[in-house]
């Protein structure tokens, strides 16, 4: 309750206004894909939406952020546009990345986003490079890498928290465990307990937070961004959170053998995040029903918004192939 009184009530608010971004979002691009108007892999982030919004409210604008392929999440949480992140799933000219990027791909320099990934682990060491050129520029930017459990068994993980270790950088290791690196239990892929754990090996903070509150999410970040900033190095950070469907959309119709029971989805969407922040907004008179509904209502029109902004702009140019690839083009003659 003191992490409650200590935050104002608009970053409260602000919370979930976030959370149902993220949530419509992915509701429309299930229901898209579902369709055929967005072709290709697609993960969905519905259960997890406290990690991406807890922490992203505790950075700056101009601080930097990676994420992985369950991508749409991160951008929404760190105030990227939704109708350009849309877009960019429809392979549209406006997207992000002007249709080529696609849903694992979303990138946003606008507001820090450097880049994700399909790669397991791949944009871990972006992060840090963007770390390390803070401190070479002297200015207190701080990096965030949020990944998977699966991806903390990568070498890129541990030779990137490494050396952000030795050389104390301003980098936040943020790792979403949803408890299942496709259909594989992290309990029987991770030698510890928590992959927080591993954080000792490194010799620095490793912390455990609920996934599922975005206040425990905000306040586990904001001290962890606040020690980078003083100079103090990184910190491991695992949020234990949840994903509801498959790794990917359409996954259940290739992999046959179930691997988690109905019972252990019902039981954590019982602890949707966004119920739990909308109770806590409510009892503590800090919004009524009718303003939670009235911000619902906004964002579900936001999101079908984007949503025929993708389906009504142009595909790229065939001829722009090769734009925005190389910082010094490659002669075609």
């Amino acid at each position: 309750m003191a992490a409650v009184q200590a935050l104002e009530k608009g970053l409260l608010l602000e919370m979930l206004r976030r959370m149902l971004r993220i949530r419509r979002f992915e509701e429309q691009v299930v229901r898209l894909v579902e369709r055929g108007e967005i072709v290709g892999a697609a993960h969905s982030y519905i259960g997890e939406e406290a990690v991406a919004v807890g922490a992203c409210l505790a950075l700056r604008e101009d601080d930097y952020m990676t994420g992985n392929h369950r991508s749409h999440g991160h951008p929404i949480a760190k105030g990227g546009q939704v109708q350009k992140a849309m877009a960019e799933l429809f392979g549209k000219r406006t997207g992000l990345c002007k249709g080529k990027g696609g849903s694992m791909h979303l990138a946003d320099f606008s507001v820090g986003i450097l880049g994700e990934s399909g790669i397991l682990g791949s944009s871990i060491p972006t992060a840090v490079g963007a770390a390390l050129g803070s401190k070479l520029q002297g200015n207190d930017r701080v990096a965030v890498a949020f990944f998977g459990d699966g991806a903390s068994n990568e070498g890129a993980f541990h030779e990137s928290i490494n050396l952000a270790a030795i050389w104390k950088l301003p980098v936040i290791f943020l790792c979403e465990n949803n408890q299942y690196a496709v259909t594989s239990s992290f309990k029987v892929m991770v030698a510890t307990e928590n992959i927080a754990d591993r954080a000792v090996a490194y010799n620095i903070p490793g912390v455990l937070v609920d996934g599922q509150d975005v206040i425990a999410m905000h306040e586990v970040v904001s001290q962890a961004v606040a020690r980078a900033r003083a100079g103090q190095g990184p910190s491991l950070i695992e949020g234990r959170t949840y994903r509801y469907f498959d790794h990917s959309l359409g996954l259940s119709r290739i992999v046959r053998v179930p691997y988690r029971t109905d019972e252990e989805v019902e039981l954590w969407k019982q602890r949707d995040p966004i119920t739990i922040h909308t109770a806590l907004l409510l009892s503590q008179g800090i919004a009524t029903q009718a303003e939670i509904e009235q911000m619902d209502a906004q964002v579900t029109q936001e999101i079908e918004e984007a949503v025929e902004f993708a389906r009504q702009s142009p595909y790229p140019d065939p001829a722009e192939l090769f734009e925005d690839m190389f910082a010094n083009p490659i002669p075609l003659e």
